[in-house]
């Protein structure tokens, strides 16, 4: 059984990630205005002067140029506003898991269905689920039961996962994703019954029997 995590670590905004009004020491900078027009280099004390005569602040918004960049603007709206960027691009990159289920062609319903429970859990926690069927021997050369019992898997599991990779060959397994609904279209029993008629396999995947060996 394997699992891939990705995290994602939150970090918080710092007024300290920028250098102020008073705090910024320079003698001269070159200034965007509240407007965004590029004044030019100006004496520091000006590029002030006219922040408070706007009644906003002046922030150095590029300190490695030289002389640095400073813009005049609400410094706490531009924080908020910033930190609301961050805070959906945090949403869009959610922590995700995938667990395995492996099977044998004669893997027999009672400890399948003990697999399926687990697929079931793990769906139920926002986990993705790997159904994987692995041959032996001559098994390859039947795909048609590794199939059913996926459908059948898929079928079993349709109230709370939906089939995100369909079954395919890769070496001697075959294997489909399942993840969860989260209120998307649900597989139905047509939809599945097609897929098997369909077999949602390429002829050429599936070895001759010469090919096979024991």
């Amino acid at each position: 059984m394997w699992q891939v995590t990705i995290i994602i670590e939150e970090r918080s905004i710092s007024a300290n990630e920028f250098r102020v009004n008073e705090s910024i020491r320079v003698s001269e900078v070159r200034l965007i205005d509240a407007t965004g027009e590029n004044v030019g280099v100006v004496p520091t004390r000006e590029a002030l002067r006219m922040a408070q005569q706007a009644e906003l602040d002046l922030v150095e918004v590029a300190p490695n140029s030289t002389p640095p960049v400073c813009r005049i603007m609400d410094f706490g709206k531009f924080l908020y506003e910033k930190e609301k960027k961050e805070r959906e691009a945090r949403k869009a990159q959610t922590k995700v898991e995938v667990k395995e289920i492996r099977l044998r062609p004669k893997t027999t319903g009672h400890h399948r269905d003990f697999k399926v429970d687990d697929a079931r859990r793990w769906l139920d926690h926002n986990m993705k689920v790997r159904v994987t069927v692995r041959f032996r021997g001559r098994e390859i050369t039947y795909p048609e039961i590794a199939l059913e019992d996926l459908r059948e898997i898929a079928l079993s599991l349709a109230d709370v996962a939906v089939v995100e990779q369909p079954p395919a060959i890769e070496g001697r397994a075959m294997s489909m994703m399942l993840v969860p609904a989260k209120g998307g279209k649900k597989k139905t029993k047509e939809d599945m019954d097609e897929a098997a008629e369909k077999k949602e396999l390429p002829q050429e995947q599936v070895p001759a029997k010469s090919e096979v060996k024991e």
